[in-house]
């Protein structure tokens, strides 16, 4: 798939540090050290990919760098190539601060050989040392046993390290100089739909950009869409997305002639709104080149509630198309697109697409159900991973199909994949095990249809929002746990005590037993918005790395200690890791911006 976002893809710089002294010792460590690059060059190549599908490329420099000549030499390739993460390696004693990479704004680590016969641990130590002196967080690799001089292998714990911290800075880079699209503006008194360009430009390297509701009439009106593709996606919805029960009363409920128009216009909101985000080529061919063009917009958000909604219908179908990996052109990479506007939400979303290149599922946090409440509601008792209570997730809008977990793993359990990993059956199921309910008109006045599924079996999965705390900024929160299907006896009487039209899943965190994580009760009862983001797999750990390159301290997490990596100067905040991490951020402060 075509990269779809302007701008060349960032690349991964490898940088082999080498001892300068010549007549013997240089000479001696040349192959290790260049075979050390290319190695890490092999395992980051194999391993890793970005949300279209393409993969990462990695830039060795030329020579191994032995002073401050070389590494500027290095400096200028990596300027010509592309190269916006940095990853120092060596088996060796260097010279530190002449050999190191000084550009503040690209993530970098350094992986030192643990070995015995070169000082390659000391090395390391000398240069965090100096990148925490100069003010330059940078993340340290160290192997946890000593390997043989000769040793090629990359240990495992290392290979963790070197992909978490790649992954976290090739997101870090992804972002940059990209936009964030706002399609009107606050939602209901929504904070996270009252976007922060600040925050945006400071901590991500994100523009904002905004364009009124009205845009999409005029679209509409004026025919600015590529009709011939709005044939096929009308055909292509008539046959695959199943109209719903309709649960509204007698009295509020649209003729034929209403629905098949509201149908055409939500199908229609969904080119437009795709083409706001990324532009659409046929657009000039129809005269059209300046909407042609797009925003450039890594992420999106549609207000939606309630001027647009009392009148027009509602975005949902659009919202949840979009954020599918698949559409009426077959499977493709998701996008990014909150309901409601919610650009915290969104920013947590594109958080979790970025490192894992799955679709993401947009939920409202919106009610826990405790045994006790359960079993006097249902006469039932909850079993298995929901024992302890369940998180109902659910929202009208931006839950992607992908959620209903009708996707398999190499191992046959249910999951959510890289569009490039999904198959044809796959995506059907999906979209068969989805109906699309007309809205409830109390809510939704102009209409529209809400996707209406249950998500399927267990998931690992990790919810994930940002929130801004007025005179300390943003901060992350993190709950990994898992989906849970509950019996039908138990789901069907929880689920018709909300709206029924919407798509449900079932979450429980993983607990700790003390603070947040005490009970799922605190989990909820902690959560910082209505919104959360809840991307597949277990990814607290590489959030949390993410989060300390943008300098957003993570205020709840449920992460394991022995798997949070974060820049080596973070150890200097203090022992507890929580409070040095706040204050490790507000000493650095936002990655674009001026520190306060």
């Amino acid at each position: 798939m075509a990269h779809r976002l302007i701008g060349r893809l960032p690349k991964v710089g490898i940088r082999p540090v080498i001892d300068g002294r010549e007549q013997g010792v240089r000479e001696s460590l040349e192959v290790q050290c260049m075979n050390m690059a290319h190695a890490a060059a092999k395992l980051i190549e194999e391993n890793l990919r970005f949300p279209g599908g393409e993969k990462v490329d990695c830039v060795i420099a030329d020579t191994t760098i032995g002073g401050v000549a070389e590494a500027a030499m290095c400096a200028d390739k990596f300027q010509h190539e592309n190269v916006q993460v940095s990853l120092t390696v060596t088996p060796c004693w260097c010279y530190g601060t002449e050999v190191m990479d000084t550009d503040p704004l690209i993530p970098k680590a350094v992986w030192g050989f643990n070995g015995t016969e070169r000082p390659g641990a000391v090395y390391l130590a000398a240069a965090l040392a100096g990148y925490s002196q100069k003010g330059i967080p940078t993340f340290g690799i160290y192997g946890h046993d000593v390997q043989d001089a000769g040793d090629t292998e990359i240990p495992v714990d290392v290979k963790d390290k070197i992909l978490r911290f790649v992954k976290a800075g090739l997101a870090v880079a992804q972002m940059k100089g990209k936009s964030y699209l706002s399609i009107g503006y606050g939602s209901m008194g929504i904070a996270g739909s009252m976007v922060d360009s600040n925050f945006f430009q400071d901590y991500l390297g994100i523009r904002t950009e905004f364009v009124e509701s009205v845009e999409i009439l005029r679209r509409i009106d004026e025919g600015i869409y590529d009709h011939q593709e709005f044939e096929k996606a009308l055909a292509w919805t008539k046959e695959n997305c199943k109209e719903g029960k309709d649960y509204n009363r007698p009295e509020n409920q649209a003729d034929i002639t209403r629905k098949e128009h509201e149908w055409e216009i939500v199908v229609k909101m969904t080119l437009i709104c795709r083409d706001l985000m990324i532009g659409n080529p046929k657009l000039k061919q129809l005269g059209f080149g300046e909407e042609s063009l797009g925003r450039n917009a890594i992420a999106g958000g549609f207000q939606g509630q309630r001027q647009w909604t009392d009148y027009q219908p509602n975005a949902d179908f659009t919202e949840a198309i979009l954020n599918s990996s698949f559409d009426w052109n077959g499977i493709r990479q998701a996008f990014v697109f909150a309901t409601e506007n919610d650009s915290l939400n969104a920013v947590a979303m594109l958080f979790g697409h970025l490192l894992t290149n799955t679709a993401q599922i947009f939920s409202d946090v919106r009610t826990f159900w405790s045994p006790e409440a359960v079993n006097r509601v249902c006469g039932k008792e909850l079993t298995g991973l929901a024992k302890n209570g369940v998180i109902h997730l659910i929202n009208s809008g931006s839950t992607t199909l992908d959620a209903t977990a009708q996707q398999h793993n190499a191992d046959g359990n249910p999951a959510m994949k890289p569009y490039w990993e999904i198959t044809d059956e796959e995506a059907q199921k999906c979209l068969d095990n989805t109906k699309w309910p007309p809205a409830i008109r109390e809510y939704f006045r102009g209409g529209g249809f809400s996707s209406q599924f249950t998500t399927a079996g267990e998931m690992p999965v990790t919810m994930s929002r940002v929130n801004i705390v007025k005179g300390l900024g943003p901060v992350l929160q993190i709950a990994e746990g898992w989906t849970v299907q509950l019996p039908d006896d138990i789901h069907d009487v929880l689920n018709e005590r909300t709206n029924p039209t919407w798509p449900t899943t079932w979450f429980v965190p993983n607990l700790s037993g003390k603070d947040a994580f005490k009970d799922v009760y605190s989990v909820m009862a902690n959560w910082g918005a209505n919104h959360g983001a809840i991307s597949y797999g277990h990814i607290g750990a590489d959030l949390i790395s993410l989060a300390s390159m943008l300098r957003i301290p993570v205020c709840m997490h449920n992460v394991k200690d022995e798997e949070i990596f974060r820049p080596s100067a973070w150890a200097a905040f203090g022992q507890e890791k929580e409070s040095a991490d706040y204050r490790a951020c507000d000493n650095y402060g936002p990655l674009y911006g001026i520190k306060k």
